[in-house]
């Protein structure tokens, strides 16, 4: 066969596609330069935490047992933001607006755009947590997590859990506009009663029995044996059970009602 028909035998053959780690990349490099330009999921998703972190630090600059409570609580906050308020907002807005049905009917595979969506999410999270824990130890008296590892695991597991709650939640939301309306009616409550801003201790014992049944009181507590006080996994146990379980019924919900179709027509 001649250099010439070889040529057009190359042009005409199908260009190979990406690999799926290849594909899960290029989205995930997508996802992040579309999050810092959007300033508004920015805000939300990533410096709201840090700024409730710096005012309630100048609040409570000389009261360290509060600090001890209140920097595991945004930390806790943190995992919350980036995962359960991202991926219910942002699935909801990409599911109404055709988005996910386009994706769909293209060569890229659900999975590795789940992927990309996914890393985001967490990338955001180990950056909010970081800023976190580094700014509790420079300006607010606390220590380096006394248990990395029992931290790592329940960083872990609250974005297990958090993440396949928001897209549980993004479900039940029935367009982009109300969005708002249904992520904050589960949010605000949560971090108000799961004691991030607060010792949960000194609260009405009724609002402790329903802090008890939240998964981010649990995060938190989990987060505050390893960062302050030292503990390992075994001694907070109960909380990584909690996580767990509300993890397996999110993700069966999220996998069960899953849908690439926008709900109105």
């Amino acid at each position: 066969m001649s250099d010439h028909a070889l040529e057009a035998v190359r042009r005409a053959s199908p260009a190979p596609q990406p690999s799926w780690w290849g594909a899960s990349w290029r989205q995930y490099r997508l996802e992040r330069k579309m999050f810092w330009r959007n300033p508004t999921a920015a805000f939300f998703g990533f410096l709201l935490p840090l700024l409730l972190l710096a005012m309630f630090g100048a609040v409570f600059a000389d009261q360290q047992a509060d600090l001890n409570v209140i920097v595991p609580g945004i930390a806790g906050m943190s995992v919350m933001s980036s995962t359960f308020v991202a991926l219910a907002y942002n699935l909801t807005f990409l599911r109404e607006r055709g988005i996910l049905k386009r994706l769909r009917g293209t060569p890229l595979s659900s999975s590795a755009y789940l992927a990309g969506i996914a890393a985001n999410a967490v990338t955001n999270t180990v950056l909010q947590v970081g800023v976190v824990l580094i700014a509790g130890r420079m300006f607010f008296g606390i220590p380096w997590p006394g248990d990395w590892l029992a931290m790592l695991v329940f960083l872990a597991a609250g974005v297990i859990c958090f993440a396949a709650l928001g897209v549980t939640l993004s479900h039940a939301i029935p367009n982009s506009e109300s969005a708002p309306a249904y992520v904050n009616a589960v949010f605000l409550p949560m971090i108000i009663l799961a004691g991030v801003f607060y010792d949960e201790e000194n609260a009405p014992a009724v609002l402790r029995d329903i802090a008890a049944v939240m998964p981010l009181k649990h995060l938190i507590d989990g987060l505050s044996g390893a960062i302050v006080h030292g503990e390992g996994v075994g001694d907070n146990l109960v909380a990584l059970v909690a996580l767990a379980l509300w993890a397996v019924a999110g993700m069966v919900l999220a996998v069960r009602g899953f849908s690439w179709e926008a709900r109105r027509s």
